[in-house]
């Protein structure tokens, strides 16, 4: 349980969701890790619970300053960040019709400016300082379509394209750039009520796997991607989504009652 021994994280976004799930993750493999929100009582019960390997520091994504003051802190209490993972983003439903231009510019403040910002920041200190990796969080809604979620897809696409670019400015210093792209994952955002109700099972009956996703699973694919295992992985795009951008099982969707 080593695989980020000596290593320094920041994750946003990281009280909850994913971002909790990768931030015990990174603990439990040897990091200290920076937890990042806007979220306060569940980002400082969190870090409390990981111990002395975590703290949380308050962070608006969308903020510079506020990026510049979470380095620091970091830098202060646990040397130079190796690893940032933009994990933090928000949804808002409505056709294109329907969303507002305040809408479609909040979504893509956190979504992509934040971690424009994040890569400014964080990651030109990595590339001063001998190296690191940046995973950035997009989404399947960064390879295809989705309606009634123009806003998202439109900021999980750019945050596609940056990753790319960043790989190739940050590369010769070490700093090597990749994108997730989960699926379906049972969160808050998805879930906010727990009930299931966003959720239904028959949402997912047409994937290869035919279920929602865990948090787990994608930290698993983050861990990978903040480790050394990844060392020649630079510009890509890693899927974890039951196969849902595969196609559909029309076989099972046949047998789905409406």
């Amino acid at each position: 349980m080593s695989r980020l021994e000596g290593k320094v994280a920041l994750i946003t976004g990281a009280a909850r969701g994913m971002g909790a799930a990768e931030a015990r993750l990174f603990v439990a493999e040897g990091a200290r890790v920076v937890i990042t929100d806007v979220l306060d009582v569940e980002g400082k019960v969190l870090a409390e619970d990981l111990g002395p390997s975590a703290m949380y520091v308050h962070l608006d994504v969308t903020d510079e300053h506020e990026w510049n003051v979470a380095r620091a802190v970091a830098e202060r209490t646990y040397g130079r960040l190796s690893v940032l993972v933009n994990n933090a983003g928000i949804l808002h439903y409505g056709s294109l019709a329907e969303t507002s231009k305040d809408d479609f510019e909040r979504v893509l403040a956190v979504n992509l400016v934040g971690p424009f910002l994040g890569m400014k920041v964080v990651g030109g200190a990595m590339a001063a300082g001998g190296g690191g990796s940046i995973v950035n969080v997009s989404s399947t809604g960064g390879l295809i379509g989705y309606s009634t979620l123009g806003a998202y897809v439109a900021s999980k696409w750019g945050l596609r394209g940056l990753t790319k670019t960043a790989a190739i400015e940050f590369g010769h210093a070490g700093v090597r750039v990749n994108s997730i792209h989960p699926g379906g994952v049972r969160t808050p955002m998805t879930d906010p009520d727990g009930t299931g109700a966003t959720v239904r099972p028959e949402m997912f009956a047409q994937q290869p796997i035919p279920r929602i996703g865990a948090p787990e699973e994608v930290a698993n694919l983050a861990l990978f991607l903040a480790s050394d295992e990844s060392s020649y992985c630079t510009g890509a795009e890693f899927v974890v989504d039951g196969g849902s951008t595969a196609g559909q099982d029309l076989a099972a969707a046949a047998s789905v009652a409406p």
